[in-house]
């Protein structure tokens, strides 16, 4: 298995490189071709978001369809799939970003009560509380 960074999951989506996207779709056809997968961690997802929404202004909805796109990719390995899918759910719903999400599916699954945050659109939803 081969891990993916953020760079190349931005290749892969936006075509923006031309030669870094051909090199991109090439290592996704020799994993297809090997029977392998690439890895994508839960930092690269957040981060690919995070760029597409503040450098590409890509809108929410669009940000939404993305991730359960990148969620359906039979060759990608995805760290937490469940808490992505979590994290997308409660982001297509609610009003802060989808890595504020992540880190409160993160959280749950380490036991903890809630995240401090001092973000006042998160304020409102449950899992989050101000410090």
């Amino acid at each position: 298995m081969i891990a993916i960074d953020t760079n190349v999951l931005l290749r892969l989506i936006l075509h923006d490189d031309a030669r870094q996207t051909a090199r991109a779709f090439t290592l996704v056809e020799r994993a297809a071709a090997a029977g392998d997968e690439l890895f994508v961690a839960d930092v690269v997802l957040c981060e690919t978001l995070w760029v597409l929404r503040s450098t590409h202004h890509v809108a929410r909805a669009d940000l939404e369809a993305t991730v359960r796109d990148l969620l359906k990719v039979r060759r990608f390995a995805f760290q937490s799939p469940d808490a992505a899918a979590r994290a997308l759910a409660a982001f297509a719903a609610g009003r802060g970003d989808f890595a504020d999400y992540f880190i409160r599916e993160h959280a749950v699954a380490a036991g903890c009560e809630y995240v401090a945050t001092f973000d006042q659109a998160l304020l409102r939803e449950d899992g989050f509380r101000a410090p």
